[in-house]
């Protein structure tokens, strides 16, 4: 293929599995050409040296706010409610310098490790007030170089008792929160909250993400709410939700059940392996259950699905390097699979299916965002399986960071 000219070309790289090598063309901030031994006049070469390209990872649910939190909290027990009562009473204590140090670090070890998009939940109460909220929309701002950051207003601690709570709410998404999120395991009453998280969505006109069903108990859930709500308000398409643990607990034939309501609904899911299996099972001495949402299954019925971090060294996730790839192969363990259909599947529940989770486009494609990551393996299904390293990569064609490969020093 011939073109007249690039700002930049990336030489020798993969895009598909043991695939042939091509090369990117970028011009203006897009992919101007893909194909192989493309001949044009470029401003700068870059050698992939036969490394996988594809268009980075998206983490779809992450707590930037209160990341990183580990040596002001005290952990016991190893619950749920715990996390919450810890965190809850550190939050009291962040200011805005504060949450942007931790945000930061936390932001530039996930670009590092490919990661170009997420969503984060910001915590947004009397106890916070909008300080986490207004550090974080810095780090949206000096980040954007490198990374799309999305912007959850959250109700972490319930709403229908604090009305001050959803007052906060409704200023953040008058001042820059892209969506609306709920917690309504933690209210006392939850279909309340879930309608109260509905009306502010559809006044703001944003959408909406859940935390739901945390707790290993299948008869307990707000799912139904959920539905319900966005069924009655046209919302299909606008909608996920996270943890929902209790899935695990269910019968196949019921959690097949829950996959046509959730496809049919447009609600989407997202799993967080860490956090997951870090808090369920407590009373378990033994067959420790696993407590994790059968994401692959649900994608085999139409559920947009998606593995993400949510916690950094908090109460909630006392561990964390912000690694999808890391997380991707958690989940494909822990889901005990093998066959390369459902590897495959995992990749993209951390790069394309969470980017549809979000409502945006992810690919390598002519006229596309020259987003561009480049991951040490021969594809989708070896970067699944030997956890493949981000080596460097591209954000609307400008190199954003440079991890190097590893290379042995014989004597």
């Amino acid at each position: 293929m011939t073109m007249r000219k690039a700002d930049l070309l990336i030489r020798n790289v993969l895009i598909a599995e043991n695939g042939p090598a091509f090369d990117i063309a970028i011009e203006a901030g897009k992919i101007s050409a893909i194909g192989p031994q493309l001949k044009c006049e470029a401003i700068t070469e870059h050698d992939g040296e036969g490394l996988f390209a594809f268009a980075g990872f998206v983490d779809s649910h992450i707590h930037l706010d209160k990341a990183c939190i580990l040596d002001r909290c005290t952990i016991c027990e190893g619950t749920l409610a715990e996390a919450v009562r810890e965190t809850s009473r550190a939050k009291e204590g962040f200011d805005e310098e504060d949450v942007y140090r931790r945000a930061a670090r936390v932001v530039e070890k996930a670009i590092v490790s490919g990661t170009n998009r997420m969503r984060t939940f910001v915590e947004v109460d009397p106890r916070a007030g909008l300080r986490s909220f207004e550090a974080i929309k810095r780090i949206r701002r000096d980040y954007a170089f490198a990374i799309d950051i999305e912007i959850c207003a959250f109700a972490q601690e319930g709403l229908t008792g604090e009305p001050d709570t959803l007052a906060l709410l409704q200023a953040a998404l008058r001042d820059g929160a892209d969506l609306i999120g709920g917690c309504p395991y933690t209210d006392r009453d939850p279909v309340a909250h879930v309608r109260q998280v509905f009306d502010l969505a559809q006044v703001h006109g944003t959408a909406v993400d859940f935390h739901l069903d945390f707790d290993l108990d299948p008869d307990h859930t707000s799912l139904p709410a959920v539905i319900d709500e966005t069924v009655a308000r046209g919302y299909q398409g606008r909608v996920s939700i996270g943890h929902v643990t209790n899935l695990s607990a269910m019968a196949p034939e019921r959690v097949l059940e829950i996959a046509s309501l959730l496809g049919n609904a447009g609600v989407a899911l997202t799993v967080l392996p860490v956090t997951d299996l870090f808090l369920t099972g407590r009373d378990a001495d033994r067959l420790v259950p696993r407590g994790l949402a059968p994401a692959h299954l649900l994608a085999r019925h139409g559920v947009t699905t998606s593995v993400a971090t949510n916690n950094v060294l908090n109460p909630f996730t006392p561990f964390g390097d912000v690694s999808l790839m890391r997380m991707a192969n958690l989940y494909a363990n822990v889901a005990q699979l093998s066959r390369r259909e459902d590897i495959e599947a995992v990749f993209g529940m951390v790069g394309a299916r969470a980017a549809a989770l979000m409502r945006q486009p992810h690919g390598l494609a002519t006229g596309a965002p020259a987003d561009i990551v480049l991951l040490d393996c021969e594809g989708p299904v070896d970067a699944v399986r030997t956890v493949g390293k981000a080596v460097r990569g591209w954000k609307d064609g400008k190199q954003t960071f440079e991890n190097g490969r590893p290379r042995l020093l014989r004597p």
